[in-house]
């Protein structure tokens, strides 16, 4: 069975809400508050200390897009398209929101990263309401609906939905995006992604 190490309100929602699209998996939570990921243990697993972590058959695995795209070449086909050019539409988006949307992010909290003056990390925190309303402009025209590409969610609407409910809490004016606000309610009619709200993933 799989079992995947994982976090509320972290990229690894993703995950979890995909994994709960009718995959037989366990979880298990990692504690952040009390830094369970920089434990010795954790480390063995996971060296850079991070979420989610997905542990299969064939050892573990790492990385959102990474462990989505084992999912859908395993237990969840039906998220990956048949076209290879949507195909290479869906990864896209994924792309752009591994290297770019999710970092954006990243700086509100995890300005040591990339700084070490106190002064840096203020300045890039208060850049992320920028950097995230400017995200969210570039994805806004590319929503097709109800979900991102159609009719049917792919590996990218969960992507998406981990990093959507961070949105206020960066400073976002939702409202000003139409498109991924509807989108985003959309993906709450899913019974997986309902799951995940009751399990307290988000919040």
């Amino acid at each position: 069975m799989l079992k995947l190490y994982c976090a509320p309100n972290t990229i690894s929602v993703a995950v979890v809400a995909a994994l709960n699209e009718g995959v037989h998996w366990e979880q298990k939570r990692i504690d952040f508050k009390s830094g369970e990921q920089t434990k010795p243990d954790y480390l063995a697993l996971n060296p850079k200390g991070r979420v989610p972590v997905l542990v299969t058959p064939e050892g573990p695995l790492t990385e959102t897009g990474a462990i989505l795209e084992y999912l859908g070449d395993t237990a969840l086909p039906q998220l990956v398209p048949a076209d290879p050019l949507q195909k290479a539409r869906m990864r896209e988006v994924m792309y752009y929101l591994a290297t770019t949307m999710h970092v954006n992010h990243a700086h509100k909290m995890r300005g040591y990263r990339w700084a070490d003056q106190q002064s840096s990390y203020d300045d890039m925190t208060a850049k992320v309401p920028e950097t995230m309303t400017a995200s969210c402009a570039y994805l806004e025209p590319q929503i097709v609906g109800p979900y991102l590409f159609g009719p049917e969610p792919t590996l990218a609407d969960f992507y998406l939905y981990a990093i959507s409910c961070w949105l206020e809490g960066d400073g976002v004016k939702t409202s000003d995006f139409p498109n991924l606000t509807a989108w985003k309610a959309t993906m709450e009619t899913r019974a997986s992604v309902q799951k995940t709200l009751a399990d307290g993933f988000v919040g």
